[in-house]
């Protein structure tokens, strides 16, 4: 180039990189050397899958220590089902029924306390391991051995919006990755074709809204879609566009994120980018997921889908989503409470109509989703966890309903490496607080991640400056719920 044209004008001149700049640049590569080492271990695995004949890739990635569980159904009990009308019988209520509580109590959500309050349902033992379930729950006694039953869970938080942070975060606030997030961010998708976190909606999103689901901190691609029991399982999954102009506009948006991304260095753009191409993806696999009718009959009767209740139909198609959601490789499952006629598990008032709604609507088809993992083969490998945000007072509120009880709770877990047929801890003879080995949500997600293969110290992200994780600073596991 000639002195004339190299010095004609310093606005034409090329600008050099600021370091900012060269560092974006040069970030590419290193996301195309990353990406280039998951396509090999993918091949990889294909390869050796071909080889031996049989079996999915999920068997050939690394973990932490060796993986018991390969995906999470999470069942969450919205508003806080009570342990003493549930798996915790006290007998010990009966004898001061409509007496004062003789323990001191803690403030609560609300103060209208009332008198002791026995539960107004019997318990008898079931299964070989004894487990002592309630009648509110006819179907889930008939596979009590499945269960194992902590009822010595404690939160840090006694109202519902903080305690549902905490409970699907490890934090009382918002803006923590939820556990589905920390899952699919630290174990990925069997299904490529799939996310790996879907949360499945029956009508009810919990107080603290869809942050209880959300990334927080982590690329965006790691928090939770959202799907439908009924209807269209996510709005616009067919397309309206022949194929050649979805490729069309696949391949100017591709190009105009990658223009953006290379000029601004924004990481969000890669999570879009990622998105875009799995949203292209589920159009084909979701409707094919979610085409339930294929059921066998026996399969529909088995979860209730023509049960007389609204609320159970609805919950029947969610654990029956659930279980070809884990089938098809997805990492963690949550399966959010249908609307009844009461107001979630949150009986602060008519605590016996209010109850039997909400176990109505979910006992047949839990027991069914137990059942159904089982004959498939799929049980041992997928960790059901059946959990609320606190328990309830064994004291009234007001004459006949339960206040919020963060002291002592019942929780179960089945399949996945934990122990079946065991029954963890213990509260009060009042069933008040936890007395007996006490645990926190910081340990149950320790515990999670634990049989997933995943050691929760470990798997950290950083952010503001500091390694973060699920369990924060804490969490031990709950070693006797380990099979």
């Amino acid at each position: 180039m000639s002195d004339h044209l190299h010095h004609h004008c310093g606005r034409f001149r090329t600008s050099p990189l600021t370091r900012r700049e060269m560092l974006g640049t040069v970030g590419g590569g290193f996301g195309l050397l990353a990406f280039n080492a998951l396509f090999g271990r993918e091949t990889l695995a294909e390869s050796l899958l071909s080889t031996v004949g049989g079996g999915d890739a999920r068997s050939l990635l690394a973990t932490h220590i060796p993986a018991r569980a390969r995906s999470v159904i999470f069942l969450y009990m919205d508003g806080g089902p009570s342990q003493v009308d549930t798996f915790d019988p006290k007998p010990r209520l009966v004898d001061l029924d409509g007496k004062p509580f003789p323990m001191q109590i803690a403030p609560t959500q609300f103060n209208n306390n009332g008198s002791t309050l026995p539960s107004p349902w019997k318990f008898a033992r079931h299964g070989q391991a004894g487990h002592e379930v309630s009648t509110l729950f006819p179907h889930i006694a008939k596979v009590a051995d499945e269960l194992c039953v902590i009822r010595s869970m404690t939160s840090d938080f006694s109202e519902h919006t903080n305690a549902n942070y905490f409970l699907h975060t490890g934090s009382g606030i918002a803006g923590r990755p939820s556990m589905g997030a920390w899952s699919s961010y630290g174990l990925g998708s069997d299904n490529q074709d799939l996310p790996g976190f879907v949360v499945i909606d029956g009508g009810l999103i919990p107080p603290g809204g869809l942050d209880c689901f959300g990334g927080g901190f982590l690329p965006a691609r790691f928090q939770g879609s959202v799907m439908h029991a009924q209807g269209d399982a996510i709005a616009d999954a067919t397309p309206s566009d022949s194929p050649d102009e979805q490729a069309r506009k696949r391949a100017l948006i591709a190009r105009l994120d990658s223009r953006y991304a290379h000029d601004t260095g924004a990481e969000s753009i890669e999570s879009a980018i990622r998105n875009h191409e799995l949203a292209y993806r589920m159009q084909s696999s979701v409707p094919e997921l979610a085409a339930l009718d294929g059921e066998s009959d026996e399969t529909k009767a088995l979860y209730g889908f023509d049960a007389p209740d609204a609320a159970t139909r609805t919950y029947a198609r969610e654990c029956c989503l659930a279980r070809r959601l884990v089938d098809r490789g997805v990492r963690f499952v949550e399966v959010t409470c249908p609307k009844t006629i009461g107001d979630r598990w949150d009986q602060h008032g008519d605590l016996k109509a209010g109850h039997e709604a909400n176990a109505r609507a979910v006992d047949q088809p839990i027991a069914a989703l137990l059942i159904d993992l089982r004959r498939r083969g799929l049980l041992d490998s997928t960790l059901v966890v059946w959990s609320a945000e606190f328990g309830r007072t064994p004291f009234a509120q007001g004459t006949n309903g339960r206040d919020h009880n963060p002291f002592g709770f019942t929780i179960w877990m089945a399949g996945g490496g934990v122990r079946a047929g065991a029954v963890i801890g213990a509260t009060d003879e009042f069933g008040y607080r936890a007395v007996d080995k006490p645990y926190k949500i910081h340990d149950l997600h320790a515990t999670m991640m634990h049989l997933m293969g995943v050691d929760h110290r470990r798997l950290t992200f950083r952010s503001g400056g500091r390694d973060m994780r699920l369990t924060d600073v804490h969490g031990n596991l709950i070693e006797d719920a380990i099979g």
